[in-house]
């Protein structure tokens, strides 16, 4: 049980689990932002809703009042399209946002260290040149 408890307490585990709450809730701000400015603006050149673009497989196909395909091999490419897209906001917002952010937050941190690291080889090295001249003074 303590192993566990560990692991539940661990950082990496507390950040993943924030990491999904906020990944679910921008999933909801990206798919109101793909249905109202998306869709309405692909709707200038066809069908407002993504949805609605299908082709016809096999065969006349009909589909019910209620949606369903009653005959025929109906294939719904207009909702892999929206998908797809909401995939591809996601991602660029995600990079754009979070990861260009980090890197350049990371790579200041280490510049950082490196610059702390040089000036304390260069104190060492200071130190060690008046400790020498210390001794061959004496």
């Amino acid at each position: 049980m303590k192993g566990f408890k560990e692991f539940l307490l661990r950082g990496n585990v507390v950040e993943l689990a924030v990491a999904v709450v906020i990944g679910a809730a921008f999933t909801n701000i990206v798919n109101a932002f793909v249905k109202g400015v998306i869709n309405p603006i692909v709707g200038v050149f066809g069908t407002k809703d993504l949805a609605s673009y299908s082709s016809c497989l096999k065969g006349p196909c009909e589909v019910s009042a209620t949606g369903e395909v009653t005959s025929g091999i109906l294939i719904l490419w207009g909702t892999v399209l929206s998908a797809a897209l909401q995939f591809l906001i996601t991602a660029a917002v995600v990079y754009f946002i979070l990861i260009v952010p980090m890197n350049k937050l990371a790579a200041r941190r280490k510049s950082a260290a490196e610059e702390a690291t040089e000036a304390e080889a260069q104190e060492v090295q200071l130190l060690t040149e008046i400790r020498d001249a210390l001794v061959a003074a004496r």
